[in-house]
Order: C-alpha cells, then sequence, then structure tokens
C-alpha cells in the first residue's frame, strides 16, 4: 500500500513540477510585458493601456499554478521553531505533530477547492461554450466566429475597453493549486516527511 501511496505522491509531485514551470512561464511573460510598457511609457510616451489588470489577473495564476510545488518543498509559510526543537528532544513527537500539521492543512485546502469549483462552473457556464446562449444571436456554425462570441459572453474580469479577461481561468488555477496541494499534504501526512529535507524549489 505505501509503494503504490509512493508511486501516486511521485506522479503528483511530477504534475506539481510542471504547474510550476507553467507559473514561472506566466512571470516571464509578466516581466516582459511590464518592461514593453515602462520602455513605451517612457521613450515613446504611450503606456500600454490594461497593464494594471493584467498584473493582477497573472498574480492570481502565478500563486496557485506553483503553491503545489511550494507546499511539496516546505517551503508553505509556517512557524516551526516549536518543530525544530521537538525534533532534537522528542523526534516520534515532532514526526506526529508534523503529520498532523499537514493534514489539517490539507482539510483546509479541501475546503477551499470545495467552495471554489460552483464558481468556476457558473463563470465557465456563463460562456455558454456548448449551450443555446439565453442572450444575442445562436451559433453560426462558425466555430471561430462562435468561439469568440462565447468569451465575449463570459463573466469577466477589468475594465470594458481597457482590458478584459475571463474569470474561468483564475478560479480554475486556484480549483487545480488548492486540490493537487490538499493531495501532497494528505500524503505526507499518511507517508511522512522528513522535515530535514531540502526545499527543492
Amino acid at each position: 500500500m505505501s509503494g503504490l501511496l509512493g508511486r501516486l505522491q511521485r506522479g503528483i509531485v511530477g504534475i506539481a513540477t510542471i504547474s510550476n514551470m507553467v507559473g514561472t512561464g506566466v512571470i516571464f511573460i509578466l516581466v516582459a510585458i511590464m518592461n514593453a510598457d515602462v520602455v513605451a511609457r517612457g521613450v515613446f510616451n504611450l503606456p500600454f493601456r490594461g497593464v494594471v489588470e493584467v498584473v493582477i489577473f497573472s498574480l492570481v495564476l502565478i500563486v496557485f499554478l506553483q503553491l503545489p510545488r511550494v507546499v511539496h518543498g516546505n517551503r508553505l509559510t509556517r512557524s516551526d521553531g516549536f518543530l525544530s526543537l521537538m525534533k532534537q528532544r522528542r523526534p516520534v513527537f515532532a514526526g506526529i505533530t508534523s503529520r498532523l500539521i499537514d493534514a489539517v492543512a490539507g482539510v483546509f485546502m479541501a475546503i477551499v477547492a470545495w467552495a471554489i469549483w460552483p464558481e468556476f462552473l457558473d463563470a465557465f457556464e456563463s460562456c455558454h461554450f456548448f449551450t443555446q446562449p439565453e442572450f444575442g444571436p445562436p451559433p453560426s456554425g462558425d466555430f471561430f466566429a462562435d468561439l469568440s462570441a462565447a468569451f465575449a459572453r463570459c463573466d469577466y474580469f477589468g475594465t470594458p475597453g481597457i482590458f478584459t479577461a475571463p474569470w474561468w481561468p483564475a478560479r480554475l488555477a486556484i480549483f487545480f493549486g488548492v486540490s493537487l496541494s490538499a493531495i501532497i499534504l494528505i500524503l505526507k501526512a499518511v507517508l511522512g516527511a522528513r522535515q530535514d529535507e531540502p526545499a527543492d524549489i
């Protein structure tokens, strides 16, 4: 059983690593946009419209795409001075306490995932990708035209005329990040995790 859970943990960590890489890619794109805005603003006096909205939207993606790897690498912010002290004096107690903390954190992550899932569904269904829209023209049969019209119907974030983006990708990123983090934390609680293992993020 532990061997099966160990393989599951390695697979989950692999997914978390890929998610972390995607989050890093979003960071590079965001840095490029901000640098281009600085140049355009300073040299040509033509600042990009919607940079603030892009930054806010990107931060949601970055945080929750990188969260699972942060959790696995023991980089999640917590006060572990007590555990470090107990590890030297009462290692068994420290191990049990660490597992308990991981289990409680995993439950809280699962609660967040459970709460955000309906919000993602509402935001996604507002686009009417696969259903007849409640307003506007019916599907024309042209895939790209219908897709563009569906994105225009989506519940959006931003300022119309400056920058808008559908909410559902951000909410999906939140659901994905906290769900994967919950699984990692529960597996760490079941299998145990050495507190002295290096953070590898």
